[in-house]
């Protein structure tokens, strides 16, 4: 094989990107010879580009048309799709999540740990950008020492009512099984146990349709604690403008910072826990330098991801973001939720069977119904630029 036959299934705005990243030619020896939507409007401009066009995910996996599946249709289908297309021989890229939830998440997981020889992989583009690459390095090679707090404050997600209104699927727990967690903040998320590792224990305050006409989750302050004693907030609104992006790790050895785009470390001349057992002055504080480190975003990371799937069929190499790894995300925005519902400190790992039966209760509860309304192609496209 020279080339990956490549199919896109769900040609919404993330899908669009990755058609065009492809048509584009920024995807070395990846080959985009069919698409599918279940809206067949959608379909005669790609029919018209010589594509294969196919009105379901399923008609597409079974054409033999192509070698892997990128998805990226509504969430609750990645899982059905996903395996589908794995019992089919296929190699699969999903986009977040992964799952709608972490029971889900298991399940294509083991369909693609079953056939070994297929490769799965996950869409987070946010493990390719050299500022998160950079922080997860400080972390995991100990230059920041022992960890002691990690905070993310994520709240430049504003989002208007059309926004909500603009499809029946969105925002309900029916069409996305969750909100602001599992929809916008998914890729942070990814970095955060990415960087940091999975939290020990959760305790969240949700807000349901704190600010907008929803059923599901719009703000959330969540409090997380590690197995080493540590501590974490994640705080993220679609509700606040201005809105921040503040990310925050401290160490014994020393903190990094990400805001406004610079990254700022500072670095402790002698660790804090040894400082705090050898000095002796009360008050004072050892010697720091701090040093800000310019880094420049990636480059097309989308196309990135999608490169490096087509790599590891052709030549083996390493995936950079394997889907089981996806899960992590999953969970945290399954249990960031449902602790806030039902007020309650949550152990991780969490029984991902017990959201799985609350989700199905909200989902056979809701009542919600929205007026659909235009919003421009314009202003969804803008918050993949973020």
């Amino acid at each position: 094989m020279e080339n990956v036959r490549i199919g896109v299934i769900g040609l919404g705005n993330i899908g669009q990107i990755h058609v065009n990243n492809l048509l584009e030619g920024k995807v070395p020896r990846g080959v985009l010879t069919a698409v599918g939507d279940a809206f067949p409007a959608k379909l005669p401009e790609y029919a018209a580009k010589g594509l294969k066009t196919f009105e379901s995910g399923d008609a597409l996996i079974a054409s033999g048309e192509i070698d892997a599946l990128m998805i990226a249709t509504p969430h609750f289908q990645h899982t059905t799709l996903g395996i589908a297309a794995l019992e089919a021989g296929l190699h699969v890229m999903v986009e977040k999540p992964i799952s709608a939830h972490k029971a889900d998440a298991e399940r294509l997981i083991a369909a693609a740990a079953a056939r070994p020889e297929l490769k799965f992989s996950g869409m987070f583009q946010m493990r390719v950008e050299p500022r998160y690459q950079k922080i997860r390095e400080l972390v995991q090679s100990g230059e920041l020492g022992d960890l002691i707090r990690v905070i993310w404050i994520m709240t430049d997600w504003f989002r208007a009512e059309a926004y909500y209104q603009s499809s029946d699927w969105r925002a309900t727990w029916k069409g996305e099984g969750g909100g602001v967690l599992l929809n916008q903040c998914l890729h942070q998320l990814d970095a955060l146990q990415w960087i940091a590792g999975m939290p020990a224990k959760v305790r969240s305050h949700v807000g349901i349709g704190r600010h907008h006409d929803i059923e599901v989750e719009d703000d959330v302050t969540c409090y997380m604690e590690y197995a080493n004693g540590a501590s974490g907030a994640f705080i993220t609104s679609t509700g606040e403008t201005p809105g921040s992006n503040r990310f925050e790790i401290a160490g014994t050895k020393g903190r990094a910072l990400l805001e406004n785009d610079k990254l700022v470390v500072t670095r402790n001349a002698v660790p804090s826990d040894e400082w705090c057992r050898t000095s002796k002055v009360g008050f004072q504080q050892p010697e720091s330098t701090v040093e800000e480190i310019p880094i420049p975003p990636a480059e097309e990371p989308h196309a990135m991801l999608v490169t490096n799937l087509v790599n590891a069929i052709l030549d083996g190499e390493e995936l950079i973001a394997p889907g089981e790894s996806g899960i992590g995300s999953v969970e945290l925005a399954n249990v960031m939720v449902y602790s806030g519902l039902i007020n309650e400190t949550i152990d991780l790992p969490m029984d991902g069977t017990a959201w799985e039966a609350k989700l199905n209760d909200l989902i056979a509860k809701s009542t919600h119904e929205k007026k659909t309304v235009e919003v421009s192609k314009e202003d969804f496209t803008a918050s993949f630029r973020r």
